[in-house]
């Protein structure tokens, strides 16, 4: 994904974006760096400012009009970093560059499943009530961000948590991986008993209630 060879403002962009040297950052747009140069690996500037959690750099490239969406060589681009990282600063510092949440990674999915599988509680709830994203996104793998917290996580207070997190905003208890193996069969067989609990309460609501899947 590389571009164009890298000027020497391209390469010291770059560097300052790695280092978090906002005053670097400045001289190097100056110096007529392109805030979408390009690394050997198809990296932005703003991509590894948001691997570095460099938020400050991060907001003075996006003004710059850096791209947000713009992705490498393994299809990581800075938003989807986020969901990696677990960055709510970072979150907010890409969002007036408009992200596109519906654009994937390598494996299919969108920056909640990754945030979901990690941990990432503070990232999950910002990403959920800061956006529209797909809470119901399906990846490659055939999971939800639902399914990751329960067979990626650990089952303790942050998975717990993040479960609930999604289940409050809409997540579909009943959809089931790509072996017809549900959530909450997931967490059973896991021993989670507390979030397999959350499971089934969401499961009994959404039949109640007309929304559940029925397939």
């Amino acid at each position: 994904m590389a571009a164009r060879p890298l000027s020497p403002a391209d390469q010291a962009l770059l560097d300052a974006a790695d280092r978090g040297d906002l005053d670097a950052v400045r001289a190097a747009l100056a110096a007529g760096a392109e805030a979408g140069a390009r690394d050997a690996q198809g990296r932005t500037p703003l991509l590894r400012a948001a691997f570095a959690d460099r938020v400050a750099v991060a907001r003075l490239l996006v003004e710059a009009g850096a791209d947000v969406n713009a992705q490498d060589a393994q299809l990581n681009s800075p938003w989807l970093v986020t969901g990696i990282t677990g960055s709510v600063p970072m979150l907010r510092a890409l969002l007036p560059g408009g992200p596109d949440l519906t654009r994937r990674n390598r494996y299919g999915g969108v920056s909640v499943i990754p945030a979901a599988e990690r941990g990432h509680v503070a990232y999950v709830r910002a990403v959920l009530t800061e956006t529209a994203i797909d809470v119901d996104h399906v990846n490659d793998l055939g999971w939800t961000a639902l399914l990751e917290a329960v067979l990626l996580g650990d089952g303790g207070p942050a998975h717990r948590e993040i479960v609930d997190l999604l289940l409050a905003h809409g997540a579909d208890p009943h959809l089931p991986d790509a072996d017809g193996v549900t959530a909450r069969a997931h967490a059973e067989r896991r021993g989670f008993r507390g979030i397999a609990e959350a499971l089934r309460t969401a499961e009994a609501g959404a039949a109640s209630d007309g929304t559940g899947s029925t397939g």
